[in-house]
């Protein structure tokens, strides 16, 4: 054990011991202490809401830290015949594992050619080879970002089934994907996408997974369902009912679930602040994306931490940055979630091999590594 490891367990102790914390809160602070310390975040920039010794114990406990790897799709895509950086998802598993990861969520199967196993793992003999990976890691997969069919048919189930399949093969506890279940703002659209929704995630059960969708921001604008133009026939106004609101509200809680972005329902919070109601008149609403989370909490067994740094000259008033370098309070969001210990929280970075904030010097190859650990303690530093 190094000597700035060792001092920040001996902290931890001393905050266990002032806070009155019990042997199990005791040593999740312990270990999430040490591994800021070991992703050397003592001389970094640590976000203010995730400062610790200002609540009861962790946030995120260390089982329930994950990362999706879209994340860091550029070293899983990367060939090993020309880099010495890890590369592939068995070399990507092996350092996400070192770093201190728990939790792994797929979007897609597929890694660089010369990798290990080939290019498509998404077969029931490649999930094979993944789960001897994740298993000779200490690591458990939780979902993918795969596709829910548009239609029901007997070959769409089929497909649906094989997904499954694999699923089950790599562990998982859900299985989802990274589009709404329709883009349209329309009512008509969002009872149909309900409908084969409440079909699919049945289907999901028999395999025992939960079916998941992850959504941005225009998940969480107005649903059009008032006052039909009278050429068209479609709805022009709003009840004041968000699409995902709905959503939730006509499929069945045991077989439909959410993945909430946290860093996109921010987004929507920033941008959807209003609607027009059915006489006119413009109604503000601002979203409150824990207070939707909060009131049927186990409907969201899954979120991505993703960061944001407050841009008020962008649309989206955000922009994404590494997890605790930016302006999302996420101590006060997992704090009025409820269920504490339930959700698993799958750090994600679209940009984390681009978009460098931790030192001056130009972006290194191996960026979207050096971001997934400087995520990584931050997730573990929340404390409330």
């Amino acid at each position: 054990m190094d000597e700035l490891t060792e001092q920040a367990e001996h902290d931890a102790r001393l905050l266990g011991t002032r806070l009155g914390l019990t042997r199990r809160q005791l040593l999740a602070a312990t270990t999430g202490m040490a591994a800021a310390a070991a992703v050397g975040l003592a001389g970094g920039h640590t976000h203010a809401h995730a400062a610790p010794g200002n609540g009861n114990g962790v946030l995120v406990p260390p089982g329930k830290r994950g990362i999706i790897l879209y994340t860091v799709r550029d070293a899983v895509g990367r060939n090993p015949l020309t880099s010495d950086l890890p590369s592939g998802f068995k070399e990507v598993l092996q350092e996400l594992a070192r770093i201190g990861y728990k939790q792994i969520e797929f979007a897609g199967y597929g890694q660089n050619a010369n990798s290990e196993g080939g290019n498509n793992l998404g077969t029931p003999q490649g999930a094979q080879l993944l789960r001897t990976w994740l298993d000779d890691n200490g690591l458990e997969a939780e979902g993918n970002h795969g596709q829910v069919p548009s239609t029901i048919t007997d070959a769409t189930i089929a497909q649906f089934d094989a997904a499954c399949e694999v699923a089950n093969i790599l562990g998982f506890g859900h299985i989802g994907t990274g589009q709404d279940p329709t883009g349209s703002s329309y009512l008509a659209e969002w009872q149909a996408a309900a409908d084969r929704w409440n079909f699919f995630g049945e289907r999901a059960a028999t395999h025992g997974l939960k079916l998941y969708t992850h959504n941005h921001d225009a998940a969480y604008s107005f649903l059009l369902d008032s006052t039909p133009d009278p050429v068209t026939g479609l709805p022009t106004r709003s009840t004041g009912l968000r699409r995902l609101e709905w959503f939730l509200q006509n499929t069945d809680p045991n077989y439909v679930y959410l993945e909430m972005d946290i860093y996109w329902a921010h987004v929507a919070k920033h941008r959807f602040q209003s609607y027009t109601a059915p006489d006119g008149s413009t109604v503000s609403n601002v979203f409150d994306p824990a207070g939707l989370v909060a009131a049927q909490t186990t409907r969201f067994p899954l979120f991505h931490a993703k960061d944001g740094a407050l841009r008020p000259d962008l649309a989206a008033g955000y922009s994404i940055v590494p997890f605790g370098s930016g302006d999302i309070d996420f101590t006060t969001f997992f704090q009025r979630i409820g269920a504490k210990g339930y959700h698993n929280a799958m750090y994600e970075q679209d940009n984390a091999n681009t978009t460098n904030t931790l030192h001056q010097t130009a972006p290194s190859a191996s960026l979207s590594l050096e971001n997934s650990a400087y995520s990584y303690g931050n997730l573990a530093a929340l404390r409330g």
